[in-house]
């Protein structure tokens, strides 16, 4: 039974009342209108379309700003008051969670929770799943309370983030140029693409992808690809290192839109990418695969977290906001670009059978396949890359991850960079 006090009933009034959506509708709408939200994250799900329909649906101004990972962690962690809204994945709030520039938030203000991915829950996407390596996003996702300092390793009632975005990340290769099969991660360091390959500049993600390909090519099996010793980084630098120095890497990308250049030009034929990058390259018109691997997948979940400062009615915004989002509209949208949505049977509603078929069930499309800016992406009777949701997620090796020696993981990683 749940003890009664008189702060939690206070607490219940208080959210009571500022349920003014439901309360006082017209002075909320009034007041809704003033509000500005102040959001920013890395561009994969920072878009301008979200904010216009926001502006449309809910009548206040959310304000985005995409930066890169690096820097989006150092914002959250250096500039609390610069925020309202801090739209970024688990393994940076690991990072930030800590400094307390974030506000804990009450998943039963969240009214589909209850509907949200088992993987942000338990960890688990089905009750048989085993969890991968890496900072698996539950493990970061609960605080014990809201004045949580650290971690909690079941379902609190309090989230760190509210879960929002995730995929599993993979190769992606030009089969056109490449010319047969590419089954394994090890094929990254293939002499054969020598000066034709490329990685990410993003240490904490890059670096899983290295552990990826050492482990692929039979050179070491890491305890916790996401928690390495110091040996075991230096293990995986020096593989790298010498792979460099023999000439296999054409460039080291930061940002979607170098990844999506490097690839549509032919200059890489295989590399690290993102999903919706390689729906731009498709939209050129260029021949690009994500690929499935017999390692399995790189994966990531973002969210969206409060700033501590955030109070009254922009908090009631905010809460707003999330709902909205997992309402389906954005999840529709996000599905569109091959990522996947937190609450997967909403977005159901804003795609067409053909859609819901192709980037969730793995069925061949019945009809052509658009991106949310109607480029054409797959043709009738082509299969999403990597096939249905459970396939796909259910394939995941490791998360993006924070290591107990991420200090000395970044020194080495800029090292390998300068190399």
């Amino acid at each position: 039974m749940t003890k009664v006090t008189r702060r939690s009933l206070l607490k219940g009034g208080a959210a009571f009342a500022a349920g003014t959506t439901l309360g006082a509708p017209m002075i909320w709408a009034q007041n809704i209108k003033d509000v500005t939200l102040r959001q920013f994250g890395t561009g994969v799900s920072n878009l301008n379309d979200v904010a216009n329909k926001v502006k449309e649906d809910l009548g206040f101004t959310l304000e985005m700003t995409a930066l890169d990972s690096d820097s989006v962690t150092q914002r959250a962690a250096t500039q609390p008051n610069s925020f309202d809204i801090a739209d970024i994945e688990y393994w940076i709030c690991k990072k930030v969670w800590p400094t307390g520039n974030l506000q804990a938030m009450d998943t039963s203000k969240i009214k589909n929770y209850d509907k949200i991915v088992g993987i942000f829950r338990s960890g688990k996407l089905t009750p048989e799943s085993s969890i991968a390596q890496g900072t698996a996003p539950h493990t970061v996702g609960f605080t014990d309370g809201p004045d949580g300092t650290g971690f909690v390793d079941h379902e609190s009632g309090w989230m760190t983030l509210i879960p929002t975005i995730y995929n599993a990340d993979t190769l992606g290769i030009r089969p056109d140029l490449i010319g047969r099969p590419i089954n394994n991660w090890h094929e990254l360091l293939n002499p054969e693409f020598k000066g034709k390959a490329s990685i990410l500049d993003i240490s904490s993600i890059g670096i899983m992808d290295m552990a990826m390909v050492v482990e692929s090519m039979g050179e070491y099996t890491y305890p916790d690809k996401g928690n390495m010793t110091r040996e075991e980084i230096d293990l995986t630098m020096k593989i790298f290192t010498e792979a460099k120095r023999n000439g296999q890497f054409r460039a080291f990308w930061k940002s979607f839109d170098e990844s999506v250049n490097l690839m549509a030009s032919g200059e890489v034929v295989i590399q690290s990418m993102w999903s919706p990058a390689i729906t731009a390259v498709k939209s050129k018109g260029v021949e690009c695969v994500y690929q499935p691997l017999e390692e399995g997948y790189r994966s990531w979940g973002g969210g969206i977290g409060l700033s501590s400062a955030l109070t009254g009615l922009e908090r009631d915004a905010a809460y707003e906001y999330i709902n909205w989002y997992l309402d389906g509209w954005v999840g529709g949208y996000l599905m569109r670009q091959g990522y996947y949505s937190a609450v997967p049977e909403t977005s159901k509603n804003y795609m067409s059978e053909n859609e819901w078929g192709y980037w969730f069930e793995g069925k061949p499309a019945t009809d052509t396949i658009t991106s949310p800016t109607g480029d054409a992406l797959a043709q009738a009777g082509d299969v999403r890359d990597g096939g249905s949701f459970e396939d796909r997620m259910g394939a995941v090796a490791c998360w993006n991850a924070v290591m107990d020696e991420n200090q000395y993981m970044v020194r080495k990683w800029n090292e390998f960079i300068a190399a």
